[in-house]
């Protein structure tokens, strides 16, 4: 019996469905379901019941449940504590970020940051929402800036900071380039570019949400997941793209981007920006960066 085997357990558990929980774990289905088994063959006993469509905790699977949480707390509490006394004379902060706040967000922070404590070391990983959150939860991060979640993990920290606006990016030949703004009716027939909503969620529904009251369908193209492709794909005329404002500063030859009308700026409410962390963790440094970041979160958030 490993942990690994008991988290898989309990992410099928809570979801009662192995491709919402291997999505959840960042992993394939079939290797979800090797882990269970070989867990259950440990065991000598069935912990789920499984059919076409169900999936439910056997008799002994709910009796397992809460001793395999208490279990896997234990063994994360473990880690985190001994980690962070590593940490503490380290003099380190490792922090993640996608790729909205790699953007203008840590550099802003990190050169305030520098001139105070120079002697800190700081690593900086970018990434999506889906990897980093894991690697904040194993002690591989101390703080990360991502799109939270509908549903935030109860022993994580959620500090929300601000909501990016939003434009649309065409090529700069297509008549509605020459607009000043747009609306949802402008975009009757034209293909929309979106990633994959399993890859990136909370682009994939700025896309869908936007056209929530329009009386049509959004004519989507699934071609691209990363932004920079996005943006040479409309470039191409393959089609259009509903992106955050940062896009603008990308070098994008023959694309245009075009505001949202006023009356969709509750569309932007689908881009946040939140600092994470781990609850009831002591860290200086990063509480240090914390303090930085309120301090200078308006500023910032008129970069957005």
């Amino acid at each position: 019996m490993e942990l690994n085997q008991l988290r898989c357990f309990i992410a099928v558990a809570d979801e009662l469905h192995f491709g919402h929980a291997a999505q959840r774990l960042d992993m394939l289905p079939s290797a979800l379901g090797r882990y269970i088994k070989l867990l259950e063959a440990s065991l000598g006993t069935r912990l789920l019941s499984r059919s076409t469509r169900n999936v439910s905790l056997t008799l002994h699977g709910a009796l397992f449940l809460e001793e395999a949480r208490e279990i896997v707390t234990r063994a994360d509490q473990l880690q985190q504590r001994f980690q962070k006394l590593a940490r503490q004379n380290a003099g380190r902060l490792r922090i993640g970020a996608i790729d909205s706040a790699a953007v203008s967000l840590i550099p802003h922070i990190l050169h305030l940051f520098r001139e105070r404590w120079p002697e800190v070391e700081i690593q900086v990983m970018e990434d999506k929402t889906t990897k980093l959150l894991p690697k904040l939860k194993s002690g591989r991060l101390d703080l990360i800036f991502i799109r939270p979640m509908e549903q935030m993990d109860s022993a994580l920290e959620n500090q929300f900071l601000f909501y990016e606006d939003v434009v649309l990016a065409i090529a700069e030949k297509h008549p509605l380039a020459q607009y000043s703004e747009i609306h949802v009716n402008d975009l009757a027939g034209i293909p929309l570019i979106v990633p994959e909503r399993k890859v990136r969620p909370h682009s994939y529904d700025l896309t869908m949400n936007l056209f929530d009251h329009a009386g049509f369908k959004p004519q989507l193209v699934k071609i691209a997941d990363e932004k920079q492709t996005i943006i040479n794909m409309v470039a191409a005329e393959l089609g259009a793209a509903i992106m955050p404002r940062w896009v603008t500063r990308m070098s994008a030859l023959k694309v245009k981007f075009i505001p949202l009308a006023a009356e969709y700026l509750n569309i932007r409410r689908k881009l946040p920006i939140s600092a994470v962390w781990v609850k009831d963790s002591r860290d200086e440094t990063r509480d240090k960066m914390m303090a930085i970041v309120m301090q200078e979160r308006e500023l910032i958030a008129r970069q957005y």
